[in-house]
């Protein structure tokens, strides 16, 4: 989905999300999708969702010229960081959020490598991937590229192919076993890693603290080791939070 949202545009952010209000207004809460891509020229952002339930049904169902309410963009994105190097691991639905990062990154003039997880031959956006980065693909199946997930995919490269991980920063987005296994790699590893979390969410402002997740240090909104994904994240670093 495409949306004309200039102001969105021009304020976002890789790593950011917006919150979209269904037409039927029986459904209260909004739904947050994960930018993708944005235009500051054309003033569009482009969304890439799956289909899991009415409401990201009735988006699929919009055709152009339909009007949306859109908030965001919303939350923090990815951190400028000093590294040349950058590895984007990427699973399932987190693989729209990490396009936007490998071109921001890529247009920095660092080296880039998008290891991109999926269940099965379908694998989708790794084509535009190319343009930015070098592409490993890993599948549950084995149907494509290597088999089995995307931090055995890193793990096999490091070993037999002697791919370096000096001066370099790793990024991720994807299901929580997988964020886990990212985070364990960056320690074996002793490098940085920036780490997107998915979390079902209320407000998406940071209000109503239904999205949060445990953290290494004690919150100053809610005085616990929590917070919240949609107002302190979606990313964080990886050691201020526990998985």
């Amino acid at each position: 989905m495409v949306l004309l949202a200039p102001e969105v545009a021009t304020s976002a952010k890789a790593g950011q999300f917006v919150n979209l209000y269904l037409n039927d207004t029986s459904k209260l809460l909004p739904r947050p999708i994960s930018i993708c891509g944005f235009d500051a020229f054309a003033g569009t952002v482009r969304l890439v969702f799956r289909v899991v339930g009415k409401g990201t049904e009735e988006l699929s169902e919009m055709s152009e010229g339909d009007e949306i309410k859109v908030l965001g963009p919303l939350g923090n994105g990815f951190f400028e960081v000093p590294e040349k190097n950058a590895f984007l691991f990427g699973g399932g639905i987190g693989i729209p959020p990490m396009l936007g990062l490998a071109k921001k990154l890529h247009s920095e003039g660092k080296k880039v490598t998008a290891i991109l997880g999926y269940r099965d031959s379908e694998t989708f956006l790794a084509d535009e991937f190319k343009a930015f980065a070098d592409v490993i693909i890993a599948t549950d199946d084995g149907s494509v590229g290597f088999h089995g997930n995307v931090v055995d995919a890193a793990k096999a490269c490091v070993n037999e192919v002697s791919l370096s991980l000096d001066d370099t920063c790793l990024y991720a987005c994807g299901p929580l076993p997988m964020l886990r296994g990212v985070k364990a790699f960056a320690a074996t590893h002793n490098v940085p890693a920036q780490l997107s979390m998915e979390e079902r969410m209320a407000c998406g402002v940071g209000a109503c603290l239904a999205c949060v997740c445990k953290s290494t240090k004690v919150d100053h909104h809610s005085n616990v080791k929590n917070k919240r994904v949609c107002k302190d994240g979606p990313v964080f670093m990886a050691e201020d939070i526990e998985l």
